[in-house]
This record gives structure tokens, sequence and C-alpha cells, in this order.
């Protein structure tokens, strides 16, 4: 029977570590968009989870309806949050040892 290498899997280990590290820079460094309201609010979000930009045209602000306002921001911001997730999941994914295989909570699968 082959003897068990435990400096092999810590080794095995550290470099997955590092390559999960190194694919969560880069999707922290891309951005998505999301708009609602027909393109009347745009929300720009990162693979970090950080709202990065808000825009609202200058006619919604014309129309002075508050409430409507908030809900369009409101939607454009959660809209924008859910694509930047699904980019954090796809980039995770690319580190999985199994492409095909979405295990919940590991490497972008679904929870």
């Amino acid at each position: 029977m082959p003897e068990f290498d435990l400096s092999a899997l810590m080794q095995q280990a550290q470099a997955m570590q590092e390559k999960l590290k190194q694919l969560q820079e880069e999707a922290a460094a891309k951005t998505v968009v999301a708009d609602a309201g027909g393109g009347m609010v745009r929300a720009t979000a990162d693979g970090a989870m950080r709202l990065r930009k808000i825009e609202i045209d200058p006619a919604l602000i014309a129309a002075n309806d508050k409430a409507m306002l908030e809900d369009l921001i409101v939607v454009a911001v959660n809209e924008a949050l859910s694509r930047a997730q699904a980019l954090m999941a796809q980039e995770l994914g690319k580190a999985s040892p199994f492409p095909g295989l979405k295990l919940p909570g590991l490497f972008g699968g679904n929870d």
C-alpha cells in the first residue's frame, strides 16, 4: 500500500487557496450593471459586492416622484448585487477540481 504524503496534500491545499484568492481578486475587479424602470436607474456593482455607481435619468428626478425613485433604486441595486454574486460564483467555479459538479457552497455551486 502506498504511503500517505501529508506534505504533498498540504502543498496542494495551499496552491488551491492561492488560486481561490487570485480568482476572488480578479472577480472583485470586474463590474456588472443592472437597470430598472427601462434604464431610468442604473446600478453598477463589482465582484466584491460593492456598489460602485448609481445613475438616475434626469427625467425621473424631474418627475418628483420620491416613492417611485426609491423603488427603482432598490430594484436596480438588488439586481446588480445578484449579478455580482453570480459573477463571483462563476469565477470561483473555475477553481473547482470537478468543473461539471456543482457542490452547494463550494466553488460557485448553487446553495
